[in-house]
Parts: C-alpha cells; sequence; structure tokens
C-alpha cells in the first residue's frame, strides 16, 4: 500500500514537473488556439430584440440568458428543430438569425428555413429549397424576402417563387458578387435590400475587358486551365455599375454615373425611407472621390454631397451610417485630418461637425443611444495596441471610455444602446466577457476563460520601442528562448510584415503574439517583430511613408530593429534570419537582396516580385501606375537584383495563388537560373495565397527545418 501511495506520488509530482516544461508540438504551435488549446469563447453572441436577454450558441441549440435575474434558458436545442426536418434532419446546430425570442431563420441543407416557438416546441414555419450551387445569400429587412447569386447571376426569393434578376450569359459579367473591385475599399457585398424590402442594389461587374489568367489545377491527370481575371497593376481593369431591381415590378434600373468606366464604387447605402442611393465614386488614380446621392427610381443623380481629394490616395472603406429615426443626417467616416474619424453630415446642411478628433482613429461604429444622443464606437485612443470601447454624445461632443481593462476591446451593442457586450484579451488575458450596463458602467463578467497554455514552456517576451529617422515611435516585441542565458549567443530570427492594413504588434493574447514564435523559442532561438511605417492603426502619415516606393521605408524602419538586436551581447549577429508572407515575403526578399549582408538566411512565402504584376486597386493606391511611376517600381522589382544574394534563401509559393500570382516567384526562379544564382524553393499544390489546414503543419515545419540546417550552424 505504501509502495503504491509513492509511485501515485511520483506519478502526481512527475505530472506536473512535465507540466511546467511542456513543449509545443508543430501542430500545436501551428493550429493549437484553433483546436486543442482553443481559448473558450462566447459563441454567436447576439442580444434579443428588446435588449433585456442576449443569446449565444452552445453544443446541441441556443441559450438566452435574463439580463436580470441572470437565469439561463435553453431557447431552441438541435433535437426541437430536427423534429420538424426528419426528411433532411440536421447534424449540427445551424446559425439562426433570431428576428425574435420565438422567430428565427436559417440556411442549412440547401434550404433558407423559417421556424417559430409554439409553446415549449418550435416549429418549421416555412422553407425555401435553394440552388446548391447559391452564394452570397443576404436576407432583407422584413427577414423573408432573400436575394442570392448562383454563378454569374443575381436572384430573389419572395414568397417561396425564385425571381431571376439577371440572365446574362457571358461568366465574366457578374451580378451582386462580393468581389468586386477585388475586396479593396471595404466591399464585402455585392447585394444592398433597400430597408423597405421592396428593391435590391447590386454591383454589375463587367470583367470580360481584363486579360485572362491561368490558375492550373494540378490534382487532375492531363491538368486543367481554370483563367481568372486578373487586372495587373497599369493594365486594363474591369467596369462596374449598380443597378437597382424593382422586385415588385420586375424591372431594373441603373445608376447614371458619371466619369471613367473603370472607376470605383463603393460605400453603398441606401436612405433609410429607401428613396435615394449614396455612392462613394473614386477615380481610377484613388485621389478624387465624389460622395453622390442618386434617386431610386430613375437613377438619376440628386446631387454631390462632399468630395474629398488628395495628392496621394483616398480610400473609403465605410458605407454612410444614418442616425436613429432620421432620414437625412448620417456620419461619414473620413481619414481626411490624418486619422479615421466621424463626420456629421446632413442632406439638407452638409457637414454638420466633425464628432471624434484626435491624433487616433475609430476603428468601428456599433451604434446609438438615441434617446440620450450617444455614439457608441471602438478606437486607439489609449495606444495603437490596443482598443477601447466609448460613447460620444453627438450635440455636446462628450465623450466617455466605457471599459477598464488594458488590451483589446471588441463590442456589440443592444439595440437600444442601454447595454454592452465587451469581449476583450490582452497579453497576459487569454479571454474576458462583460456585459456593460452604458447608463452605470457597471460590469458583469460572464466568462473568464482559462489560460490553456498554463503547462507549457513561456518565453519572456519584451515589449520594444524604437524610433523612426524621423522620430516617430516603432514598437515591437523580441521573444527570449526559454532558460534563456544572458552570456550565450543565440541565432535570431525577424518575422514581419510592414505592409498596408496589418498590424503585427497589439496588446492581445497570447503576448507573443504567435505560437510559432514561442515554439521557436523553446528551440533556442530568439523571435523579433515590429511594425514599421505602412503599417496599420498609426493614421495616414505613417502609413503614406511609403507611397509610390514600397520596400525603401520599410527596410528602414526594420534596419532600427536589426541595429538593436545587434546592440544585444546575446544576439549573434552573424546568424540572423528573416522571415514573412506575402507583403512579408517581398519584404525578406527585398532584405536578402538589397541589403545582402544583414541576414545569413530568409524564408519568403508567396511574395510579390514585381509590383507591376499585383492588382490594380490596391498597387495603383500605393504605387500609381507603372507609367506615372517608373523609378518607384524599378527600385521595388526584384528581378534584376537577384544576383545579389549572399546568404541563403527559400521561396514557397501556393500553386492556385490568385492573389500574388504564380508568377512572380517562377520568373524570380527563372532570373535566379540566368544570373548562375542558386536558391531553394517549395510549391504547395492546391493552395492559394497561404497554406492553411494541417498542411500549414508541413508548411512551418518546412521554415523550421530551413532556420535549423542554415542558422543554427
Amino acid at each position: 500500500m505504501k509502495l503504491y501511495r509513492f509511485s501515485l506520488l511520483m506519478m502526481v509530482l512527475g505530472g506536473s514537473a512535465f507540466a511546467q516544461t511542456q513543449k509545443f508540438t508543430m501542430a500545436e504551435a501551428v493550429n493549437g488556439l484553433r483546436t486543442n488549446l482553443a481559448i473558450k469563447s462566447i459563441s454567436q453572441f447576439s442580444w434579443s430584440n428588446d435588449g433585456k436577454s442576449y443569446i449565444q450558441a452552445v453544443k446541441g441549440g441556443y441559450l438566452i440568458t435574463d439580463l436580470k435575474t441572470n437565469k439561463q434558458d435553453t431557447l431552441v436545442s438541435l433535437t426541437q428543430l430536427n423534429k420538424n426536418l426528419t426528411d433532411n434532419a440536421l447534424k449540427a446546430v445551424p446559425q439562426i438569425k433570431f428576428t425574435s425570442n420565438s422567430h428565427g431563420y436559417f440556411n442549412a441543407n440547401d434550404k433558407m428555413v423559417w421556424v417559430e416557438k409554439s409553446g415549449s416546441d418550435w416549429k418549421m414555419k416555412n422553407s425555401v429549397t435553394i440552388d446548391k450551387e447559391a452564394s452570397n445569400l443576404k436576407v432583407f429587412a422584413n427577414n423573408q424576402i432573400f436575394a442570392f447569386t448562383v454563378k454569374n447571376n443575381l436572384f430573389v426569393s419572395k414568397n417561396g417563387k425564385i425571381i431571376t434578376v439577371t440572365n446574362d450569359s457571358d461568366e465574366n459579367i457578374l451580378n451582386g458578387a462580393s468581389n468586386v473591385h477585388r475586396n479593396e475599399f471595404g466591399i464585402d457585398t455585392g447585394i444592398f435590400p433597400s430597408p423597405n424590402s421592396e428593391n435590391v442594389a447590386f454591383y454589375r461587374m463587367d470583367q470580360t475587358m481584363v486579360a485572362d489568367y491561368p490558375i492550373i489545377d494540378w490534382s487532375v491527370t492531363p491538368a486543367e486551365n481554370h483563367n481568372i481575371k486578373y487586372p495587373m497593376a497599369g493594365q486594363t481593369s474591369h467596369q462596374v455599375t449598380l443597378g437597382i431591381f424593382n422586385i415588385k415590378e420586375q424591372t431594373t434600373t441603373f445608376l447614371k454615373i458619371d466619369g471613367e468606366k473603370d472607376q470605383y464604387l463603393t460605400a453603398v447605402t441606401w436612405s433609410p425611407d429607401s428613396k435615394y442611393i449614396f455612392v462613394g465614386v473614386l477615380n481610377r488614380g484613388q485621389n478624387h472621390m465624389k460622395m453622390n446621392q442618386y434617386d431610386a427610381v430613375t437613377g438619376d443623380l440628386v446631387k454631390t454631397l462632399f468630395e474629398e481629394t488628395s495628392d496621394k490616395y483616398v480610400e473609403p472603406q465605410h458605407p454612410l451610417t444614418f442616425f436613429p429615426n432620421s432620414n437625412t443626417d448620417f456620419i461619414w467616416q473620413s481619414q481626411r485630418t490624418g486619422y479615421n474619424h466621424l463626420f456629421h453630415y446632413s442632406l439638407e446642411k452638409g457637414l454638420v461637425a466633425q464628432i471624434t478628433k484626435g491624433d487616433w482613429l475609430v476603428t468601428d461604429i456599433l451604434g446609438f443611444n438615441e434617446k440620450k444622443k450617444e455614439i457608441y464606437f471602438t478606437s486607439t485612443k489609449e495606444t495603437p495596441l490596443e482598443k477601447h470601447l466609448y460613447k460620444i454624445n453627438w450635440t455636446s461632443f462628450k465623450m466617455q471610455r466605457l471599459d477598464n481593462a488594458e488590451g483589446v476591446h471588441n463590442g456589440v451593442l443592444s439595440s437600444d444602446g442601454n447595454y454592452l457586450y465587451d469581449m476583450y484579451t490582452s497579453a497576459s488575458i487569454p479571454r474576458v466577457a462583460n456585459i456593460i450596463n452604458t447608463n452605470t458602467l457597471k460590469s458583469n463578467t460572464i466568462l473568464t476563460a482559462e489560460n490553456t497554455l498554463k503547462n507549457y514552456q513561456r518565453p519572456e517576451i519584451k515589449n520594444v520601442e524604437l524610433k523612426a529617422d524621423d522620430g516617430t515611435p516603432l514598437y515591437g516585441k523580441i521573444i527570449l528562448p526559454t532558460n534563456f542565458d544572458p552570456n550565450k549567443k543565440y541565432p535570431t530570427i525577424v518575422y514581419l510584415y510592414n505592409g498596408p492594413h496589418l498590424q503585427l504588434i497589439t496588446n492581445t493574447f497570447p503576448a507573443s503574439g504567435n505560437l510559432w514564435y514561442e515554439y521557436m523559442a523553446q528551440n533556442g532561438y530568439i523571435i523579433f517583430t515590429m511594425d514599421g511605417r505602412g503599417s496599420a492603426n498609426r493614421g495616414l502619415k505613417f502609413e503614406q511613408a511609403v507611397f509610390r516606393n514600397l520596400g525603401t521605408i520599410e527596410m528602414n524602419d526594420q534596419m532600427k530593429g536589426v541595429e538593436y538586436l545587434k546592440s544585444l551581447p546575446y544576439v549573434d549577429a552573424e546568424r540572423m534570419g528573416i522571415h514573412g508572407w506575402s507583403f512579408g515575403g517581398f519584404m525578406t526578399t527585398s532584405f536578402m537582396l538589397r541589403k545582402p549582408d544583414i541576414f545569413k538566411v530568409g524564408v519568403a512565402g508567396g511574395p510579390v516580385i514585381d509590383w507591376s504584376m499585383y492588382e490594380v486597386m490596391y498597387g495603383e493606391r500605393y504605387m500609381d501606375t507603372p507609367q506615372e511611376n517608373p523609378k518607384g517600381y524599378a527600385a521595388a522589382n526584384l528581378l534584376d537584383k537577384v544576383q545579389n544574394l549572399k546568404g541563403k534563401l527559400l521561396m514557397i509559393h501556393g500553386a492556385q495563388d490568385d492573389v500574388v500570382v504564380w508568377q512572380h516567384s517562377v520568373k524570380f526562379i527563372k532570373s535566379a537560373v540566368d544570373n548562375g544564382v542558386q536558391l531553394d524553393y517549395f510549391v504547395y499544390p492546391g493552395h492559394p495565397h497561404n497554406v492553411i489546414g494541417k498542411d500549414r503543419v508541413h508548411l512551418m515545419q518546412k521554415i523550421t527545418d530551413y532556420f535549423d540546417l542554415y542558422l543554427k550552424k
């Protein structure tokens, strides 16, 4: 018995000792936070219509929680739903949109299904079968009519009847598609139902004039070519118009929008009374935008509400947000002052006021409290590394922060504005969810997630603040090896992106930002990462510093990080590596060729090699056209710099990449061969711009092995 107890004690102690030194597997480092190490969350949070309770998805159904009593009940279960769907039973709980506590709808098994509560049970009210290839599904405000696309055409379902809106036989004329202007300018849909549910506006994208680009499917024999339309910088782009379909009359009117045929149409917004539609009309040069008002019946221009111009670029990214119960007053989000802020406009008076001001940016509007004339939003006011929740009175401009914890906060506001769901994370907090009373600011915690990484060997992470040449603060992180010895010298890897619309350094969990960094730290590496000028959430001056000369300012800023690393006695300056993907792949390759004495090893994934082969919208925004900016394109072009390579370079590309097309790295290989330069190369068949899923484990093992082979020596 004593022996048994001793053995049991050793097992407990041994387990504890093991837990303190447990290392990540590569699978955990890559996908762990989405699988076995996932942080607990509240799934599909939504407010009830009356704002007195909230709904969340759980295994087997949905729960509803009363705010006053905290009493939790099952709102609907999978079992209840399947009683009515025996012919086509659901295997998992569908994503239900609850229109009230007793009504909802969902899309599953090629059907739109409406359900309603009947006593203690739920019954199927009706259902509509939709095409198996249906996509871009959009439900109207009345929660009954919906629109969808099949291939390149748009359809509407009303009272169970499918109405054909468009019938274009040419697959390169797309109606209602969400990928208009390649999803730049905040575009995520091509279908815009009117608030009264009587009309639907839709993008019509004609790309017949755009050159075909081959994407080869290697999984079949013989391989098959699937052409896409890929408009490259300086070349012919697609042409977009905006149609309005009247469902009752089954007629379509196109807005009479003047300007270049290849201009950009964005920020599409209906007036709340459904009489007008607003469109941000941006020239192809992206330096002049008109916010136009059109008559929804005739398609005629009513007036231009305002214009925005820039000597660099204008980038509208949000539709108009109308004030509650107003057909005339709205909020426009603009970067015209250098940071994204809220501007109050009136259709009659024009600009009424700038609502938010300061050297920080509004990141999202959450909603309103109409009675108190308050707007709720998230912003970077405290620090660019965090997001917090605020309210501001739109007449007095009195502003108040609503949360009290460091970190990155996201919110969901109840319809009346009285309660705010606050979910946040920070370097030391995996996830916390609160319900904030927006009147009293009292907060009730409904979730405190456990740290799923607590049993693992974790590295020390230090925040770093450096200064660019012009004194601009640059934020970064250094991740030290586990069992760090300051008297040793360690191989060091710089991970970077440093391109527009992305920020690597934030106060979120885990503090490292990426478990692969920690995996490398467990295996004896120092990891350094930093956001240089050009990256997101620092304002226009910070972002536009790279205008017309991508790669140069970014390298100058990253060199500040390199100088910092070289100043540390434990960094081995002779064993420094660099890695990045996409824009980060471009930066990695740029460093290996334009500053070839810095890094011994580089791994570049999905890299832009020649910006003239990148897409029109993004490329011309930051570089203008190759015809307008030949020097900028030449300086950034890496095809004629391959002969400068001194270190070891591994280049990786997805064979089906339709963002940074495969030709970038293929041409780079050709240039290497022409110049007698050796490099290493790997392709991932079946993957587009990034390698995801289980194959990503293979990718990161490949990258790790490369650094181990050439950097650990």
